[in-house]
């Protein structure tokens, strides 16, 4: 006897609520301690454990893109006038980023063909840094690994969203400050926060429409960034909300890993933890050249150039209370370029013939 409409959608609500608690827990258990962007890492850890193990884990697309919305919004929050000052500093600091993300793809590369024997194409797809799911889509059509260059890539951005907050607390230079809050409640404030809702939810839903990468929290933020830093909106959505939406993007990152095979996975910790190691000395060398040039914050400089996924990096940046504009604008260029070229190379990459005398292999799967 098949399921029912009504019986699929209970499963799907136990689903959903299953995560969301697992969500939760883990998020609040890290983010009362005082660890840094504890509430997104332990919801991580939480989520992704859970799916290791093989929970029926479940974040539907409608609430998750519902997440970067408000993720975008509270964002933009962050942003004043004072923040918009240091801008001209951006062109030299984006074109280190360029070089810099260059070189992580190249030798990315290299290490996965050299080390683990893996074929050029799932080699560059997994290497590449950032655009997951543009990755995913090429990788579909060339014939790439997919199970195998998704296991690298979500690890990198698990291992950045974890671990990067961690070492900035241990180098002492995790913020501690308090987040902008608003004053006593009133009906201006109410007004002020729908009319901020409102043109973030139409800037988020332009910006996506038109494809533009990240567009759901790029253009909430946009349009938040816009009316906080023109003084024209004081209302910020509360401290509760905002940690709400670390808490949530948390267990869209974690639930990546449903399905996956503790073999399997253990198959790729090599190839992961390599990968990224590789992609971190890079990143770190072009940020120690660019902190050379210029007197930028050091934990800013690291979470933009860190190549990790936009909406963790953004939510870094919103919980350890760094300018999201600084943040943004190298994500965004990144993302970009990533999704401009990587198709083109991949399809060069695809056609070029094998070596005949001792071919790579491809990553292995399951079935190996």
């Amino acid at each position: 006897m098949s399921a029912t409409p009504s019986t699929d959608r209970i499963a799907s609500l136990r689903r959903l609520a299953e995560t969301l608690s697992i969500a939760a827990a883990g998020g609040v258990t890290l983010g009362l301690t005082g660890f840094p962007a504890g509430y997104l890492s332990g919801s991580i850890l939480a989520v992704g454990a859970a799916a290791l193990a093989g929970r029926p884990l479940l974040m539907p697309q409608l609430l998750t893109r519902s997440i970067f919305v408000l993720v975008g919004i509270s964002l933009g929050a962050v942003v004043t006038p004072e923040t918009l000052h240091g801008m001209a500093t951006y062109p030299a600091s984006i074109a280190v980023l360029i070089v810099a993300m260059v070189c992580i793809s190249l030798t990315g590369t290299a290490y996965l063909m050299l080390v683990h024997r893996w074929d050029l194409l799932s080699a560059y797809l997994a290497s590449s840094p950032g655009g997951l799911s543009q990755v995913l889509v090429v990788a579909a059509e060339l014939g790439g690994e997919l199970r195998s260059i998704a296991i690298v890539q979500s690890m990198r951005v698990v291992i950045i969203a974890l671990g990067l907050p961690a070492g900035l607390s241990l180098l002492g230079l995790a913020s501690n400050a308090a987040r902008r809050g608003n004053g006593p409640w009133s009906v201006a404030l109410a007004t002020e926060l729908a009319i901020l809702v409102a043109a973030s939810a139409i800037a988020a839903i332009l910006a996506f429409r038109v494809r533009f990468p990240g567009g759901l929290l790029f253009g909430a933020m946009a349009a938040s960034a816009a009316l906080h830093g023109s003084g024209l909106i004081q209302a910020v959505v509360p401290p509760w909300v905002a940690n709400t939406a670390m808490v949530m993007l948390g267990a869209v990152v974690g639930a990546r890993f449903t399905n996956t095979p503790l073999r399997l996975m253990a198959n790729f910790l090599g190839a992961a933890f390599g990968s990224f190691a590789i992609a971190v000395v890079i990143a770190g060398l072009f940020a120690a050249v660019l902190l050379n040039m210029f007197p930028l914050p050091l934990p800013e400089v690291m979470i933009a150039y860190a190549p990790g996924s936009v909406d963790a990096m953004m939510l870094l940046a919103l919980a350890l209370h760094l300018d999201p504009v600084y943040v943004g604008a190298h994500h965004v260029t990144r993302i970009v370029i990533v999704s401009l070229t990587m198709p083109v190379i991949a399809r060069r990459v695809a056609r070029k013939p094998k070596d005949a005398a001792k071919p790579p292999r491809k990553p292995p799967t399951f079935q190996d």
